[in-house]
C-alpha cells in the first residue's frame, strides 16, 4: 500500500480508539461523574477555546505545510521553520495583555445566562494557546510525513486524560472545579511531547536571518488566520449560542448528538494528516496530474469509509440512546442524522479543502469562510429560537451543503479538476439503499443484541455490494489484504 493509504488506515484505528474512550468518557463518565451542569461548562470552555485557537495560531501550522516543501536546501528550511515557530506570537502577546486588562470585562459577558462560567475565564485562553502550538509542531512532523504518533497525542492524549481525571473524581481525589484545570495542564503536557517528538525528526539550525519570501509567508498566514477564524464559528459557534439561548444543560445533549455523528469524519481526520503535504507539494511542483490523482482518489476512498461509518451510526442510533441512563440524551436522535449527513458530504469534497488553502488562490478561503461563519450564525440565531438544539444541526447542514458545492464549482473552474465520478454516484446509491432498508426492518432484541447484528449486517451487505462495484481499487485491495490477513501495523 501506498503511504497515503498506509498511514491512513493507522490513523484510522488510533481515531476509532479515541473514539471508543471519547464515547466512554461523553456518554457515561462525564454525564455521571460531572453532571450535567459541569459538563455543559467544560463543553462551553473547550469550543470557545476552539474559536480562539485560530486567532492565537495566526495560521503557522498550515504555513508550515504550505511552504515547506517549496524549499530546495536545507539552509532554506531552516532559515523558515526558525522562523515560523514564532508567528503565534504575534497574536498571542496582545491577547494575553487584552485577557489581563479586560479578565472581568468578559468574564460577565460570557456568564450572562451561566454564572458559573466566570471563574473559567483563563481556561479558554490557556487552552487555545496550548492547542495552536500543539497544531504547529504537529504540522512540523507531518511535513516529514510522519502523522501516526502526533495524531495519537492529538486524539488519544486527550481522551485519556479526560478519563483519567475523570476517575479521579469519581474517587475524590479531585473536585470537579478543579477537574478543568487539572484538564488545562495535560494540554501543556500534549504540547511538550509534541515539541520533542517534532525536534527529534527535524532539528533546524537556529537561524536568525529572515527567509527570503517573508512577506509571502506572513501574507498566507494572516489570510488563513483570517480564514480559520471564520471557519472555526462553523465548527463550535452551536456550542458556544446555545448556552446563550437556552439552559447549559441543553449544550451536553447537543454535544453528545455531535459527538456520535463527528464518527463519520474518522476516516477524513485520518487521510488529511499525510494527504495535506503531499497536495501542497503537488502544487508547488505544479503537478496536476498528481494534484488530479489525490482529489479524486481522496473523494472516492472517504465517501465509501465515511459512508459506512454513516450508515453504522444512524441505523443504531435509536437502540444506543435507550441504553443511555438519561432518556433526554435521546431527544436528540435528529441532530445525529444533520450533523453525521454534513459530515459525509464534506468527507466527499476529499481533499479539495487543502487545495484551496494551499493553491495560488489561497485567499478565496477568506470570503468563503466569512460567508459561512455568516450563514451559520444568523440561521443559529433564528432556528435555535425555533428548533433548539436541531435548529442548530440543521444549520451546520444547510451551510455545509451549498458551500461544499460552490467550492466543488470554484475548483473545477480553476484547476479543471472534480473530485466525483460515476464510481461516487454507485457509492451514494449503495449507501442510500443500505439506509432506507435497514429503516423498515426491526428486530425485537435487546439494545446490545440488535446493535450487534446491525453493525454485522451492515458491514457485510456494504463491504460486498462496495467490493462489486469496483469503486476504488485501494478499498478493494484493502478488503482483499483484510481477508487474508496480510495487513500489518
Amino acid at each position: 500500500m501506498g503511504i497515503v493509504f498506509n498511514q491512513s488506515y493507522k490513523n484510522i484505528i488510533i481515531i476509532s480508539i479515541a473514539i471508543l474512550i471519547g464515547a466512554i468518557n461523553t456518554l457515561y463518565f462525564y454525564p455521571v461523574f460531572l453532571k450535567e451542569e459541569y459538563y455543559g461548562l467544560v463543553v462551553f470552555l473547550l469550543a470557545t477555546s476552539n474559536l480562539l485557537m485560530p486567532l492565537v495560531a495566526f495560521g503557522s501550522q498550515h504555513t508550515i505545510i504550505k511552504f515547506y516543501s517549496s524549499y530546495s536546501n536545507k539552509d532554506e528550511r531552516d532559515s523558515f521553520m526558525s522562523s515560523v515557530i514564532f508567528i503565534p506570537l504575534l497574536t498571542i502577546l496582545p491577547i494575553t495583555f487584552l485577557v489581563i486588562k479586560f479578565h472581568d470585562l468578559i468574564g460577565n459577558f460570557l456568564s450572562i445566562q451561566n454564572p458559573i462560567i466566570e471563574s473559567y475565564v483563563w481556561v479558554i485562553f490557556l487552552v487555545a494557546f496550548a492547542t495552536s502550538y500543539f497544531e504547529v509542531f504537529y504540522s512540523w512532523a507531518r511535513v516529514q510525513l510522519k502523522s501516526v504518533f502526533g495524531n495519537f497525542l492529538k486524539e488519544i492524549f486527550p481522551r485519556l486524560s479526560i478519563f483519567s481525571l475523570l476517575i479521579c473524581v469519581y474517587l475524590n481525589i479531585i473536585t470537579k472545579e478543579d477537574f478543568v484545570w487539572w484538564l488545562t495542564g495535560f494540554y501543556y503536557l500534549r504540547l511538550l511531547i509534541m515539541m520533542i517528538y517534532s525536534f527529534s525528526l527535524y532539528m533546524p539550525k537556529i537561524k536568525f536571518s529572515l527567509p527570503s519570501n517573508i512577506k509571502s509567508i506572513l501574507t498566507y498566514s494572516f489570510f488563513i488566520f483570517l480564514a480559520g477564524s471564520a471557519a472555526s464559528i462553523l465548527i463550535d459557534i452551536d456550542k458556544f449560542m446555545i448556552p446563550q439561548k437556552e439552559v447549559i444543560s441543553q449544550t451536553a445533549f447537543y454535544a453528545v448528538a455531535v459527538f456520535i455523528a463527528t464518527v463519520v469524519e474518522i476516516p477524513g481526520r485520518a487521510m488529511f494528516q499525510i494527504i495535506n503535504p503531499l497536495v501542497a507539494k503537488a502544487l508547488n511542483e505544479n503537478d496536476t496530474k498528481e494534484l488530479s490523482n489525490l482529489y479524486t482518489k481522496s473523494s472516492i476512498n472517504l465517501l465509501i469509509i465515511a459512508g459506512l461509518f454513516f450508515l453504522l451510526i444512524n441505523i443504531n442510533i435509536d437502540p444506543f440512546y435507550e441504553l443511555m441512563s438519561n432518556p433526554s440524551y435521546g431527544d436528540a436522535i435528529w441532530v445525529v442524522l444533520m450533523i453525521s449527513l454534513s459530515k459525509l458530504i464534506l468527507m466527499s469534497f476529499g481533499c479539495g479543502p487543502a487545495i484551496l488553502a494551499t493553491a495560488k488562490f489561497y485567499k478565496i478561503t477568506l470570503p468563503f469562510s466569512i460567508l459561512m461563519a455568516i450563514s451559520v450564525y444568523f440561521l443559529n440565531d433564528v432556528l435555535i429560537d425555533i428548533y433548539s438544539i436541531n435548529g442548530a444541526a440543521l444549520s451546520t447542514l444547510l451551510v455545509v451543503s451549498i458551500f461544499t458545492f460552490v467550492k466543488i464549482i470554484y475548483i473545477k473552474f480553476k484547476l479543471s479538476i472534480s473530485p466525483y465520478s460515476v464510481h461516487s454516484l454507485k457509492v451514494l446509491l449503495i449507501i442510500c439503499a443500505i439506509y432506507f432498508l435497514f429503516e423498515f426492518i426491526s428486530f425485537s432484541l435487546s439494545n446490545i443484541l440488535e446493535i450487534f447484528i446491525n453493525t454485522l449486517l451492515i458491514a457485510a451487505i456494504y463491504s460486498f455490494l462496495i467490493y462489486k462495484s469496483k469503486s476504488s481499487e485501494a478499498i478493494n485491495g484493502f478488503i482483499k489484504n483484510l481477508l487474508k490477513g496480510k495487513l500489518r501495523l
